[in-house]
């Protein structure tokens, strides 16, 4: 609408002075107000600024959810620099991988998450250089990367020496138009991508999601998305900035220490992956909370009894794409559904274009989208590569369309693999195996009632070949793949016992069937 704040700058400094002492983030015990993500974002805007920031730098955040990333974000975006958030599963080769892809000169991060120690992987990809220094780093490795700042603290203490008055001038230069983030996705082929989106696609699209699903100034959001993804970056992070409302977000391992937050916090309407908090549900203390504050939303295991469904399939569910800034097909209906409806995903959102092309006999065809809120591209990808010549973005989803004008989705064109809301490739994992274990082998999704599809992995051995060893294959792995990429059911086979179609090509249909078992 006229009048809105078309970037994250205006959007910050209009909630801070409207809002300022109202939480933004609620994350376990970390809590950041907007005016504190005001001041705290600012002081670091200008100590990347003393460094050498400004509009258009590559900045990269390696955060789990938490102020951190909010901070970070926030600062970057200011300044007109183009955030490139980094998977917390990221291993040493793909942080490699994705910083000399994304062009990453500025890196933000954490030291460790959980198992993950951060700063021995950039060692070993920036070959022993020096982390927070005073000094610029030239690695032949990482070509255009310029510094890692693992320390933010000791970073703002340069802040000072730049004035205020050049961070507002700096605002102020940027533009609606301007690139906000590059998103990475995986794509169909080994090689994930980066998904351009600019400040005021990413906000304005946020704003038509709020108003269908009523988030507004006065809900507490949990949120269970990692923001690295565009799910947790868009429809939870910029969502609730734009709303005005509160992010409850949590990296707790025990069950019992996230349900104290969302006792203690009672949000109002909950967004993510439901495989994501199964594990809640499963808790000996579970009964006996109180989460009746949550009635609206997707992760029905935890919301309150009345606004759970007795079928999750009779509600609409929602589909989401990196490339369309996060969800696409959505309907603001929470209620249960008739049968002739079962598996809706709601209808395209405001401002998408959509069509079905290829359709089949049943009118099952793949998904084009366009409109203001798709990606402006991938980065370092010609326009041909992205859209057709009509401007279409061929999403690669295989849907089809009721009367009423309802979606529902059937499957992907790819093989592309969802798992507990992660996209991942086969050919990818089919490549790391081929490299760790000397093997071919074919990847699959099978069937969980958890997270909706497991990754499973067909090793195909020579003949006379011996016991094949999984667990040596796994511990390889590790190296290369993030952790949700690696198959969690492997089966060896002779190659003499691979079924074929008539065609000579693996008929992975009889493949899934020996994970039956």
């Amino acid at each position: 609408m006229p009048g809105d704040p078309l970037t994250v700058a205006e959007t910050l400094r209009c909630q801070a002075r409207s809002r300022g002492d109202h939480p933004l983030l609620v994350c376990d015990d970390d809590r950041l107000g907007y005016a504190q993500a005001d001041r705290r974002s600012a002081e670091l805007a200008r100590a990347l600024i003393a460094r050498g920031a400004g509009k258009g730098t590559h900045v990269g955040l390696l955060y789990p959810n938490g102020a951190g990333f909010v901070v970070g974000m926030l600062a970057a975006a200011r300044i007109g620099a183009v955030v490139i958030p980094f998977s917390t599963f990221v291993t040493a080769a793909e942080m490699r991988q994705q910083l000399v892809d994304s062009d990453t000169e500025i890196l933000l991060a954490t030291p460790s998450f959980r198992s993950h120690d951060y700063v021995r992987r950039l060692a070993k990809v920036l070959e022993h250089a020096e982390l927070d220094g005073d000094d610029r780093l030239f690695v032949t490795a990482t070509p255009q990367l310029r510094r890692v700042i693992v320390d933010a603290e000791r970073a703002c203490r340069l802040a000072p020496g730049v004035d205020p008055a050049l961070l507002a001038a700096m605002e102020d230069d940027v533009d609606g138009c301007d690139p906000l983030a590059i998103v990475y996705t995986s794509g169909s082929t080994s090689t994930p991508k980066g998904v351009v989106h600019t400040h005021a696609a990413l906000l304005a699209h946020q704003r038509n999601l709020n108003e269908i699903r009523g988030l507004t100034a006065s809900d507490r959001l949990f949120c269970n998305s990692p923001f690295f993804w565009i799910g947790g970056f868009a429809f939870g992070l910029l969502a609730t900035l734009v709303a005005g409302s509160t992010l409850v977000c949590s990296n707790a391992t025990d069950a019992g220490r996230t349900l104290d937050l969302l006792e203690r916090e009672r949000p109002t309407i909950t967004n993510g992956f439901a495989a994501g908090i199964a594990h809640l549900a499963d808790h000996p203390s579970f009964p006996g909370r109180d989460l009746s504050s949550m009635r609206r939303g997707n992760l029905y295991p935890i919301m309150a009894p009345g606004a759970r469904p007795a079928d999750p399939e009779l509600r609409h569910n929602m589909l989401g794409l990196t490339e369309a800034g996060s969800v696409v097909l959505v309907s603001g209906d929470e209620s249960d559904q008739p049968e002739s409806r079962r598996g809706s995903f709601g209808r395209p959102a405001p401002g998408f274009d959509t069509m079905i092309v290829g359709r089949d006999e049943s009118g099952v065809g793949e998904l084009c989208i366009r409109g203001p809120y798709v990606m402006q591209g991938y980065y370092q990808r010609s326009r041909e590569e992205c859209f057709d010549a009509d401007g279409w973005f061929h999403t690669g989803d295989l849907v089809r369309e009721d009367a009423d004008g309802f979606f529902y989705f059937v499957g992907r064109l790819s093989g592309m693999i969802k798992t507990a809301g992660a996209n991942v490739s086969p050919a990818e994992v089919e490549q790391a195996i081929a490299k760790a274990g000397g093997v071919v082998a074919h990847v699959v999704a099978i069937p969980d009632t958890r997270r909706g599809e497991l990754v499973a992995a067909v090793v195909v051995v020579p003949d006379d070949q011996g016991a094949f060893d999984e667990a040596a294959l796994r511990e390889r792995l590790r190296e290369t793949l993030s952790a949700y990429k690696i198959p969690r059911r492997i089966v060896a086979l002779p190659a003499a016992d691979v079924p074929l179609l008539s065609s000579g090509k693996v008929d992975l249909q009889r493949l899934r069937k020996l994970f039956d078992a």
